[in-house]
């Protein structure tokens, strides 16, 4: 039968081991810079914009939905307005949809967070060039997926943190726990209560 040769558990613990070694991988000091940046952002008022595609575009809905409610931190995920991404997609172009909001959302000295797995991501891209031509913070969160290194994401960010993986799986995987480790540093560091 097909699949009778395949080892799980082997398979298993190459993800893993791959996951945990990239994990340990993470360059505290850049992670460390968007646990600044959040909190500077606190302390001046002003908002958070996540922009990311597919599983990229997931984590931060997850994170908006944390971030907002457990540090009342203003962060607006720019996946999550369905009407307002596909009428941007559709009357510009799909390269066009965050640039299209964060020209209404976005303030001097707002912090913008770009997920991409590959870092070449054109509408990651274009939007992290707005904020940077607009007076804000650029943040780029990648990985090595077809691209070795960031890709151009990694070269126009204000600050890029790189998971060293090709896998687009762990680089996801790794998203969602750097933003856990900088909403629970917050937490901690101000005396907010632990989610429960």
């Amino acid at each position: 039968m097909p699949g009778d040769a395949f080892d799980f558990s082997e398979f298993m613990d190459s993800y893993i081991d791959d996951l945990s070694r990239a994990l340990h991988a993470l360059d505290r000091d850049s992670v460390g810079l968007l646990y600044s940046e959040m909190l500077r952002v606190m302390e001046t008022g002003g908002k958070v914009h996540f922009i990311g595609n597919g599983g990229s575009a997931a984590t931060p809905s997850h994170s908006a939905g944390d971030w907002s409610k457990e540090l009342g931190l203003p962060t607006i995920a720019h996946t999550d307005n369905i009407a307002s991404l596909t009428a941007w997609a559709n009357d510009t172009s799909y390269a066009n949809i965050f640039v299209g909001q964060l020209q209404t959302w976005l303030n001097p000295g707002d912090l913008v967070v770009g997920y991409s797995g590959s870092g070449n991501s054109s509408n990651v891209i274009n939007g992290i060039t707005y904020a940077n031509e607009h007076g804000a913070r650029t943040v780029g969160i990648t990985g090595n997926y077809k691209s070795g290194g960031g890709g151009v994401l990694a070269e126009i960010s204000d600050i890029c943190i790189i998971c060293d993986t090709t896998s687009m799986e762990r680089i996801e995987d790794l998203q969602l726990i750097i933003n856990h480790i900088v909403k629970e540093a917050v937490k901690a560091s101000r005396g907010l209560p632990s989610h429960s």
